[in-house]
């Protein structure tokens, strides 16, 4: 793969297989050993393990560019990509989106036995890492499990309360791109595929050894139709419509799939025609005119509504509104804000902000919890002023 010594030498340092346990993941990760039974209340099915992979004997691969979509790719778009010239392999797999508090987690639900030779040879290498996943537990890099996990061990897959929960098997480095920046955040195999409602072979990733990927690219264009696209070797801005499919729970299956472009300042924009469909400019109590996801619309008009019922207007200012739908990345970050579908909302800026205890009324905390909304106040990184929805409560 296309890195320098310094970054193999940190990846290397990067391996080690969690052994699970209760145990702070800072601990966790410094030691090996075979994972534990899963704790009570798992979420792990027996029917999502599948047979353990042979040791990897073949070399691995570059993963120079990255196609994915909505929907599963055909079994003669693949066999088309394969014959293109420049092309060394390809691997088919599921790709997915899930939020964690507001942070966008990018999944993949592989097969284990190949999947694991476009990853880091530390990673591909590491026969413990790939036994997990197999087993039906979850691979992910150390950075994304010490803020996602919970106190035993799992990840829910998803915002929504009723999202599934995994049990994670390993730390390790995942598909990357040149400069060793996580593409994939974490990893299951395809048997979790039907339970978490990706579409089943929605991504491929595709070698060019040695051939240029911008060569492959230009004859790629047409095989692929709208499917994005992205190169992972070389430092080329990303281009066109950008897709993000959200699973994890009813929340997520309501929004639909959806294809933005990225800016250069950390905006995007999110396609007119998904724009349209979901986003609307309504009148709530206490903020007045508000631009949102019309999924969230009436949960957050019965909160405010309660609010106001309650006599605690006043613990909301609404000249301190921060906004609801805004097209953009999480700063600092490549990865989509909740605030981009329009299903987040800022309230009472000023004394709310980031990494602070905060100054929201609880009252009002409690009230917005009851209409299916979680509150940034109490997230890993707290963010006060942030309300968004994951969980859908019918409003009469």
């Amino acid at each position: 793969m296309r890195r320098t010594a310094a970054t193999a030498a940190l990846l290397l340092a990067a391996v080690p297989v969690t052994a699970c346990g209760a145990t702070h993941p800072s601990a966790r990760a410094q030691r090996t050993g075979t994972a534990s039974s899963a704790s009570s209340g798992s979420a792990t099915p027996s029917d999502v393990a599948m047979a353990r992979p042979a040791a990897l004997t073949k070399p691995t691969l570059s993963p120079d560019i990255l196609v994915y979509g909505a929907h599963s790719q055909s079994a003669a778009t693949v066999k088309a990509v394969r014959a293109l010239p420049g092309v060394v392999d390809v691997e088919q797999f599921a790709l997915g989106q899930f939020f964690h508090e507001e942070q966008q987690i990018t999944y993949a639900a592989v097969d284990p036995a190949t999947f694991r030779r476009f990853t880091p040879q530390d990673s591909a290498q590491t026969q413990s890492v790939w036994d997990r996943v197999a087993g039906g537990e979850m691979a992910v890099t150390r950075s994304i499990g010490e803020q996602i996990e919970d106190a035993h061990d799992y990840v829910r897959m998803g915002n929504d309360r009723g999202a599934l929960k995994v049990h994670v098997g390993a730390y390790a480095p995942l598909v990357q791109d040149y400069t060793g920046a996580s593409v994939v955040d974490a990893v299951v195999n395809e048997k979790w595929v039907s339970k978490l409602g990706v579409p089943a072979h929605n991504a491929m990733l595709i070698s060019t050894g040695s051939a240029s990927p911008q060569a492959v690219l230009k004859k790629l264009k047409p095989v692929i139709g709208a499917d994005s696209v992205r190169i992972l070797a070389v430092n080329l801005p990303v281009s066109g419509y950008q897709t993000a499919v959200l699973t994890g729970g009813s929340v997520s299956s309501l929004l639909g799939t959806l294809r933005y472009v990225p800016h250069a300042d950390g905006t995007v924009t999110d396609d007119p025609a998904w724009v349209k469909e979901y986003i609307r400019t309504e009148q709530v109590p206490i903020i007045g005119s508000v631009t949102c996801n019309k999924i969230m619309l009436p949960q957050l008009r019965a909160a405010l509504t309660e609010v106001v019922q309650r006599g605690l207007a006043g613990k909301i200012n609404p000249s301190q509104y921060g906004g609801c739908f805004n097209a953009r990345f999480i700063a600092g970050t490549n990865q989509l804000s909740y605030h981009a579908y329009g299903m987040a909302i800022d309230l009472n800026v000023p004394g709310n902000e980031r990494g602070t205890v905060g100054q929201m009324d609880r009252t009002v905390v409690a009230i917005f919890k009851k209409w299916g909304f979680t509150w940034g106040g109490t997230w890993h990184y707290t963010d006060p002023m942030h309300f968004q929805l994951d969980t859908i409560v019918k409003v009469k």
